[in-house]
């Protein structure tokens, strides 16, 4: 941890901004228990309802700096993503509280950073967004290819800002890389760092286990706190996952979103969780979007849905137009209904063994369908899965042509590129593979000295 003196330009005194582990104690108070930044779903509501449970640290939604920062232009968009009129975001009830942007311009960053700087207690970027969104917009993971980007990225809030930066990242394919990776982000100011144990690769159907090892890497190479991130649904994951990697903290996004009482150690009745979620949006003056609330709502009953397709179809209609008041009491509507069914089944269930939790056996436990519970995202279907590929030699291992002192490779043979069993187009890739080659060895031929 690199201490900053900033100077108060009306008086000229200088303070010292902390950062490290007594940022970590001193004003976020030694947070164990984190709510991950999370698109459209960390909103202000959503965040005070997780603080009710356990959580004791929350991050909002990733915002874009490049349009927060515009002039003007961007006062629609802070209102909608980071409301500052009514003081309720980032005010007494949404402490601590951490904002997180991407970006890959820092001059924008830091202009947004600064806007947002007296309503939060950090500014984080985003370095793990794996979305092809974020390859196209050229932020989160898709930066860990320019490391003096990221660099520049952390150290100018760094230096400019008077509350600590932080990142969140994923790791790399190689521990070695992502410790690197990790030291140089410290190197540049970050102040704590939130590792996802899993690579940009592992997203969607094929995300796979986070690996904590990797975390626990991270965690023994830097001097600063290291959240981990990923493999938490249960209560005894949160455990597990501090033991093994020795993060001083856990970061959750899922499994909050499935069950915001994650922290708390129980699993309530789900529709009593959306209705505590649907009035805390009416007591704000702050507007919660209303595709967040659908997508809360869908997520938390998501148990009952499959047995109770009427309700979830009612749910799914409902337009999110007109006044906010009467948008939450639509979905209030339904949830009471959800309610009562939720009660008659756990009536009829009664101390028959469907209808307790069950204990956690190989990463899984029954949980009754009334009661909130972690989502577990299915694998690929079986027509997705192929086999693997079969690499092609590196250029290295080819025999060089003789042509004036530059090397060629025969591409890889189309019939060993993936492919599914049984595809009938596998006749015509032989028959273009066969007359590839034979183009491939005339042109050998013809560049060959004789």
């Amino acid at each position: 941890m690199v201490d900053v003196m900033l100077r108060d330009g009306g008086s000229g005194s200088t303070s010292r901004k902390l950062g490290g582990y007594e940022f970590y104690r001193e004003v976020l108070g030694s947070p164990k228990f984190v709510v991950a930044p999370m698109v459209d779903q960390s909103e202000l509501a959503w965040r005070i309802l997780s603080r009710k449970y356990g959580a004791q640290l929350v991050y909002t939604p990733m915002i874009s700096a490049k349009t927060f920062a515009v002039p003007h232009a961007g006062d629609k968009f802070r209102k909608k993503v980071f409301d500052m009129i009514h003081g309720e975001e980032g005010g007494a009830e949404d402490r601590p509280l951490i904002v997180q942007f991407c970006a890959n311009d820092p001059e924008a960053l830091l202009a947004a950073a600064q806007i947002v700087e007296p309503f939060c207690d950090a500014v984080d970027i985003n370095l793990g967004c794996p979305q092809d969104i974020a390859r196209k917009g050229r932020y989160g993971s898709f930066l860990q290819d320019d490391w003096d980007l990221v660099y520049s990225l952390i150290n100018i809030l760094h230096e400019n800002l008077r509350i600590p930066v932080t990142a969140k990242f994923r790791v790399l394919p190689s521990v070695e890389r992502t410790v690197a990776y990790a030291q140089m982000m410290e190197r540049a100011g970050a102040q704590i760092l939130t590792c996802h144990g899993r690579t940009r690769d592992q997203r969607g159907h094929n995300s796979g286990l986070a690996d904590w090892a990797q975390i626990a890497a991270v965690k023994r190479a830097v001097s600063v706190p290291v959240f981990a991130n990923g493999n938490v649904l249960y209560w005894e994951d949160v455990e597990r996952c501090l033991e093994a990697t020795g993060a001083d903290g856990v970061m959750s996004a899922e499994g909050n979103l499935y069950n915001p009482a994650l922290f708390a150690r129980t699993n309530p009745a789900h529709w009593t969780l959306a209705l505590e979620y649907l009035e805390i949006v009416k007591q704000l003056k702050t507007r919660t979007p209303p595709s967040a609330i659908k997508g809360h709502v869908f997520k938390l009953l998501r148990p009952a849905l499959e047995g109770n397709k009427d309700l979830r179809n009612k749910i799914g209609a409902i337009s999110g137009r007109g006044e906010l008041e009467d948008v939450v009491k639509e979905y209030e509507d339904v949830v009471r209904e959800f309610g009562e069914r939720m009660e008659r089944d756990a009536g009829a269930a009664g101390d028959a063994e469907e209808g307790k939790i069950g204990p956690l056996l190989d990463g899984k436990r029954h949980i009754p369908h009334w009661l909130a519970q972690p989502y577990f995202r299915p694998g690929p279907p079986p027509a997705q899965q192929k086999p693997a590929a079969v690499k092609a030699p590196p250029a290295s291992a080819l025999p060089p042509l003789s042509t004036g002192g530059e090397q060629s490779a025969l591409p890889a043979p189309l019939a060993e590129v993936e492919m599914g069993p049984d595809k009938p187009e596998r006749e015509e890739l032989k028959r273009k593979n066969s007359s590839l080659e034979e183009r491939e060895a005339k042109r050998v031929r013809e560049v060959s000295p004789v």
